[in-house]
């Protein structure tokens, strides 16, 4: 029985949310490894929409376990809010969802210190939701931090937190920021949240080895995506954590012996949100009609994103950090409108064709996208469920990305909703789901 890790290919927002709860009917458990509750998953369910920031989709599936793992920091006000909205639809979240006692927490002043490093003068501005994830992260790494087990211990968390509370003081005070936190009014507060969610938290690493060991399949759910990823992103402008393959076994605790098969999600197209590289960027009406069409501004903080066309050498690069077996393929339906489509072959890079994928950003500056015209299919696709339905053009393209990228498209979305997708028979993915 297969235990799959599911993440996204690009710089996230490729549709893992309707993928993860689409496929998390054939897994016991779906458990989520890294990211805060900067990362949106929506999925639609016939009229009902959910926005999904921590807890991982397949909590939508009845029976469905669903994990927030160690690699996760948690704002536990948004956590609370989050399981509300959900059992108000109707969903058992006391019974589904489990939470690491080794995952951090944030603090509302991990949004202070976020906003001041943001708006630094000689500070690279990367565009972040300002949620603290990467301040709370940073106090994980300096080995400063507060995990889940902490707050249990009254006498232990209040040192701990008075602590870091100090620090940040500290900090604001140093870079002339006004501190208007009342840090005593937060620690009686969490302390108060903590005992709300204390029957969710367990030592999650235990529970999913001991779920694998007698049998369960479990899913691992990637947020963001890979050109995010701390170490092989885009860096500086990524996220603060591993958004890649690798991270699902630190951020579960799950061995990478336990784990058969890694699935990609990769738009038809590109996007990104925040600044950063992005060669194949569109700024003219076609990336304007992209960006309408496919509704892309982000779930959770409702800022356009940058779209553009399918980047080869990007997609090659994720395949062989994460060893993909197979690539999902969402909103090829987007594409329905256009004439031709370009696609990003290789790099042009000081006159000379490279398939390489700079590791700086002052390396990105010189890049040049080669382009290769695809015949646009001028029929829609959105809703097919099968194969041979899609245009001939439209199969040609997909082709056309297996035969550049290496990888297997195995699946195809069509539309948001569940049934709006084609699984290929015989494909890895297939095998992997089966």
């Amino acid at each position: 029985m297969s235990n799959i890790i599911i993440l996204g290919a690009q710089w996230g927002d490729e549709g893992k949310g309707k993928v993860v709860d689409l496929f998390s009917e054939s897994f016991h458990i779906v458990a989520r490894y890294q990211g805060g509750h900067n990362a949106g998953h929506t999925v639609f369910i016939g009229e009902k929409k959910f926005v999904l920031k921590l807890i991982p989709s397949g909590i939508l599936r009845p029976g469905v376990e669903a994990i927030i793992g160690n690699g996760v920091v948690v704002d536990l006000a948004a956590l609370l809010e989050e399981m509300r909205t959900l059992e108000n639809a109707g969903i058992d979240v006391r019974a589904q969802l489990r939470i690491s006692n080794r995952a951090q927490v944030i603090f509302p002043f991990h949004r202070l210190v976020e906003k001041m490093s943001e708006a630094r003068a000689d500070r690279v501005p990367i565009g972040t939701t300002s949620r603290g994830i990467g301040p709370c992260y940073e106090d994980k790494i300096g080995r400063r931090g507060i995990r889940m087990a902490d707050l249990f211990d009254k006498e232990s968390f209040e040192l701990l937190y008075n602590t870091l509370a100090e620090d940040k003081k500290l900090i604001a005070r140093t870079f002339g920021i006004p501190d208007d936190i009342d840090y005593g009014a937060i620690r009686r507060e969490y302390l108060e949240y903590a005992e709300r969610i204390r029957p969710l938290v367990c030592d999650t690493a235990e529970l999913l080895n001991d779920a694998i060991g007698a049998g369960k399949r479990v899913m691992f759910e990637g947020a963001q995506g890979t050109l995010l990823d701390v170490d092989h992103g885009t860096y500086p402008f990524v996220t603060s954590s591993s958004a890649t393959a690798g991270g699902a076994c630190t951020g579960t605790g799950v061995p990478p012996t336990k784990i058969d098969g890694v699935v990609g999600v990769s738009k038809a197209y590109m996007t990104r949100v925040g600044s950063g590289p992005f060669p194949t960027e569109s700024l003219d009406e076609d990336g304007e009609l992209i960006r309408k069409t496919g509704n892309e501004f982000g779930s959770v903080t409702g800022r356009p994103r940058r779209t553009g066309w399918f980047d080869v050498p990007l997609a090659r690069y994720s395949a062989r950090i994460n060893g993909l077996d197979t690539f999902i393929i969402t909103k090829l339906d987007v594409l329905d409108q256009l004439d031709e489509i370009p696609v990003c072959v290789a790099y042009e890079v000081e006159g000379r064709r490279s398939l390489e994928v700079p590791a700086t950003y002052r390396g990105w500056e010189r890049v040049k996208p080669v382009y290769e015209m695809l015949p646009g299919w001028g029929a829609p696709t959105k809703g097919v469920t099968d194969w041979d339905a899609l245009p001939g053009n439209a199969r040609e393209y997909l082709a056309f990305l297996t035969r550049h990228t290496g990888v297997e498209v195995g699946c195809v979305s069509t539309g948001p909703e569940r049934n709006e997708t084609i699984l290929r028979k015989g494909s890895r993915l297939e095998q992997l789901l089966s």
